[in-house]
């Protein structure tokens, strides 16, 4: 059988390892091919975060004992930083965030301030969101001084970093005691930025503080729309982005926030799908509405899905985004795998039930059984 895609081998692999072992090589630091024979020996064992820790760990063995001398050494072996010309797209290289694990490893108890300054110069290789955590879990009033002022960094993967690190809810990242009060003044300053990589962070942020306080993000978004800091273009964008998670649950005044009724006046039909649905099936969901009154339209789709436990719970697919006119209908075509293999999403057979939901309102539901 075919090996599947790693993501895993795609970062780590012996020509990644490579790069990083010639960067030390190139200033005279440790011989790289010893490095990446040592690496490479064990690196296979190891899943996506554990190669992390695994090089970070081999990397203690070549690098002087004491910090200041391996914090020197590190940033003599880097390479150049990132494209300051460029605004977005731009991560750096996946390699280099073992280095970051080093600096948790060896400068949090003793060697605070030179961590956090090497973890500055790090970042505009690769980001250091995932290290600066384990700063601020530490000493967070301290860290949160260095946070704050590279919110006005001039290299904008600092500032991308100030948002990113702090953010509440971070895939991959640990869990961090920071209040939305305490991030949102840092976002305060950010929402300005004029680069999408900075102003993206925000939004994801913003996001993630919608699952808790929701109003905190829209009064904020209402304080910033107020000020003339950001092109309307770009805090839009923000706006749309931020607001994503709210709106998919019907939120209602994160709707009109947007420019959306919730009670938008419809007449609406019949949800049309097959009743009985095959693991597999690729079936078309259709429905019409019509909206009395001319106005922005947010259309998704909600399924009720079996879940493993045989309770169901409910998730949201976007269908579409328009102006609607009053008295004019609204065709709605949606095709739906439901695709036993993916990955990210498992389904079971069992009763469910799809929604039609208009403006965060469930306008049209139908009964099926998936088996």
């Amino acid at each position: 059988m075919a090996k599947g895609f790693s993501l895993a081998d795609q970062l780590f692999n012996m020509d990644t390892v490579a790069q990083l072992a010639d960067g030390f090589g190139r200033a005279g630091i440790f011989d790289p091919a010893a490095f990446h024979a040592d690496v490479m020996a064990d690196l296979q064992s190891h899943e996506l975060k554990g190669r992390i820790a695994f090089i970070a760990d081999v990397l203690e063995r070549y690098l002087p004992s004491d910090f200041p001398q391996a914090a020197a050494a590190i940033e003599r072996a880097l390479p150049p930083p990132l494209d300051p010309t460029l605004t977005d797209d731009d991560f750096g290289h996946f390699i280099y965030a073992p280095l970051g694990v080093y600096v948790e490893n060896h400068a949090l108890n003793d060697h605070f301030s030179s961590g956090m300054m090497l973890l500055k110069e790090l970042t505009k290789r690769f980001s250091m969101e995932f290290s600066i955590r384990a700063f601020l879990n530490h000493d967070q009033d301290a860290a949160m001084e260095y946070v704050t002022a590279w919110a006005g960094d001039e290299n904008y993967h600092v500032r991308r970093l100030a948002s990113e690190g702090t953010r509440p809810r971070l895939p991959w990242g640990h869990n961090v005691g920071l209040t939305s009060s305490e991030t949102l003044k840092i976002l305060d300053q950010l929402y300005r930025d004029p680069t999408r990589f900075v102003t993206r962070s925000v939004a994801n942020h913003l996001n993630d503080i919608t699952k808790t306080e929701p109003d905190a993000v829209l009064d904020r978004l209402e304080a910033w729309q107020k000020t003339d800091h950001q092109s309307d273009k770009e805090l839009g964008w923000m706006r749309r982005h931020a607001l994503r998670g709210l709106i998919k649950a019907g939120h209602p005044r994160a709707m009109v926030h947007l420019g959306c009724r919730p009670d938008l006046p419809l007449a609406t039909s019949e949800i049309t799908c097959p009743t009985q649905i095959r693991m597999g099936q690729k079936v078309t969901i259709a429905a019409e509405i019509t909206p009395m009154d001319a106005g922005l339209i947010m259309i998704d789709y909600v399924i009720d899905f079996v879940k493993s436990n045989g309770k169901t719970a409910p998730k949201t697919f976007k269908l579409k985004a328009l102006t609607g006119k009053a008295d004019v209908p609204i065709q709605i075509n949606k095709t739906h795998h439901f695709d036993p293999t993916a990955t990210t999403f498992r389904i079971y057979p069992g009763p469910h039930r799809i929604h039609l939901q208009v403006n965060g309102r469930i306008v049209a539901s139908q009964d099926f059984d998936l088996c």
